[in-house]
């Protein structure tokens, strides 16, 4: 793709991150005859799946939904063995992708990427690791996950605890006993969600220090038969049909039912089903009203809430785990650790921040504004500098020595969530303002419309490619109109890009693809067919 005499970079595509977007990108660039590298900062495949391997840590959406459609030989070569599987089925079903698709050779580990620069003289990219190691190529994709950036409380003293501490988001390869230990756990996130049940049931005492609770009903985890998973595979054809139609690419289509049209007891009767389903129907398949509608919201908050406090003991304690705010979105936790039932425990207690905020991390433990804790163990379940924060923690340079961070200084904007003015031939599988929902669904059409976007500059003999101020104009309102009415972007969270523990992260932003995942695609297959309009080519 270069004239005689250029100076030609060791690299056709480059790819930041060997999650399941990463992996598959090699793939793809495989099918192209192009020559890459994926460049992984852990020591193997995984991303999410590899660095998230705290205790009860496991899918919330359907192992069989939750993987790759592209080849039906793989699909019939898999066998799951949990209707939602735990962290070491799916970092196995990662590594399987690998052996059979021979992406081993294509991968450096041990590789963090801290700077990622267009160099406009030379035509391509130039990336620099934490060695100081300089890696080239014409394209780069960023399989970077939207939750890879994990991030501490912001307390004084966060990093004196002499004792072990982990974040759940690093948590070590090797089995951690919690066995006759005070353990304290920060954050009562989705990872917290998970793992303190586990470990409450074998520690000397579990303290968990809550800021802002979160919605979460139970799983409802079951095993999967070799009988069962044959029937599942026979269905697949059907199943992506399906999950191909839903909003969220979820096996669960949204209802068309008002929730206004309903009587009370109809609406009791049918929470009630929703509620004894496992997954995500209660979420996905409930009244159309619920994520728009605060009075609607709050009929269904209720209904939740009244369970919740079914299920915990101590009054003050079930209070305190309800959220008080609306956006009601769910957590889960697998049915075989109850997260609220845990508050039932004898060594389990709760603290609320909100009432007494934690002063400062000693060496030994925690100090509040009322009390002091000593403890063996510290646990931080403290989130992630979401969706941007990855980008953030690469020094991305494009046109200009343009800045990326700059650039999204007041929220990020892109052209399809797949590209950004000012850095030309770099793609996002997974950047802000795409689809969102069920991720191996969003990656591999995110990735699968990169790799066509790439295939055509070939035959096309484009070398540089590059979104206009137009099309990230259009695409940024387009995604903002989307999001108007939502109750979610009314509440800080990580979904709209607040993060109290991260600096100059306190102010909303639009961070997703508010639409239906069919509108989405359809938005960006037109863009391709078009002949990628919006973009400037040369």
């Amino acid at each position: 793709m270069g004239s005689v005499g250029e100076l030609q970079p060791e690299y056709d595509v480059l790819v930041i991150g060997a999650g399941l977007s990463g992996c598959y990108a090699c793939h793809r660039m495989h099918q192209l005859n192009l020559k890459v590298k994926v460049l992984e900062a852990g020591t193997s495949v995984g991303g999410t799946w590899y660095w998230n391997r705290y205790p009860g840590a496991r899918f919330d959406s359907e192992s069989y939904t939750y993987a790759f459609y592209f080849s039906p030989e793989i699909l019939d070569e898999w066998k799951w063995t949990e209707h939602y599987a735990p962290q070491a089925e799916t970092e196995r079903y990662i590594r399987f992708l690998c052996d059979r698709l021979g992406l081993w050779n294509d991968i450096r580990f041990n590789t963090s990427i801290t700077k990622a620069h267009w160099i406009e003289q030379d035509r391509f990219w130039h990336l620099t690791d934490a060695s100081g190691r300089t890696y080239t190529s014409r394209f780069l994709i960023t399989g970077i996950g939207v939750l890879s950036n994990p991030t501490l409380p912001n307390v004084p003293g966060v990093t004196d605890f002499k004792g072990p501490a982990y974040h759940t988001s690093r948590w070590p390869k090797d089995p951690v006993s919690f066995g006759d230990k005070r353990v304290g756990i920060i954050g009562t996130g989705a990872t917290a969600i998970q793992a303190i049940p586990v470990i409450a049931e074998t520690a000397k005492s579990l303290t968990v220090f809550q800021r802002t609770p979160n919605w979460a009903i139970p799983l409802r985890n079951s095993n999967i038969s070799p009988e069962e998973m044959e029937l599942i595979r026979t269905g697949y054809p059907q199943m992506l049909e399906k999950i191909n139609q839903t909003r969220m690419g979820f096996m669960h289509g949204a209802s068309t039912d008002s929730i206004w049209d309903s009587t009370p007891e109809m609406r009791e009767a049918f929470w009630a089903e929703l509620w004894a389903l496992p997954g995500f129907p209660f979420w996905l398949s409930n009244y159309k009203e619920i994520l728009i509608d605060e009075k609607a919201n709050d009929l269904v908050t209720e209904f939740v809430a009244r369970k919740i406090k079914e299920r915990v003991k101590d009054p003050w304690t079930a209070d305190k785990l309800v959220p008080k705010n609306h956006g009601f979105g769910t957590r889960r936790v697998p049915m075989e650790t109850f997260y609220y039932e845990a508050y039932n425990r004898p060594n389990v207690r709760l603290v609320d921040l909100l009432e007494t905020p934690i002063e400062r991390i000693t060496a030994d433990g925690i100090i509040t504004n009322q009390e002091e804790f000593k403890f063996d163990m510290l646990i931080y379940a403290t989130g992630f500098d979401a969706v941007t924060g990855a980008f953030d923690a690469i020094d991305f340079r494009g046109t200009d020595s343009h800045s990326l961070r700059d650039e999204w200084q007041d929220g990020p904007r892109t052209y399809l969530g797949l590209t950004v003015e000012h850095f030309p031939n770099m793609f996002m599988s997974m950047g802000p303002h795409q689809a969102y929902g069920n991720i191996p669904r969003s990656i591999e059409y995110a990735v699968g419309w990169i790799a066509e976007c790439i295939g055509y500059c070939q035959k096309q003999g484009i070398s540089r490619i590059e979104a206009t101020d137009q099309g990230v104009k259009e695409w940024t309102d387009h995604v903002h109109d989307l999001g108007k009415n939502l109750l979610s972007n009314k509440v800080d969270s990580w979904m709209t890009g607040v993060n109290k523990n991260v600096a100059g992260k306190q102010k909303r932003i639009v961070a997703r693809y508010m639409g239906a995942a069919p509108e989405f695609r359809e938005k960006c297959n037109g863009v391709a067919g078009g002949g990628y309009e919006l973009f400037s080519k040369r």
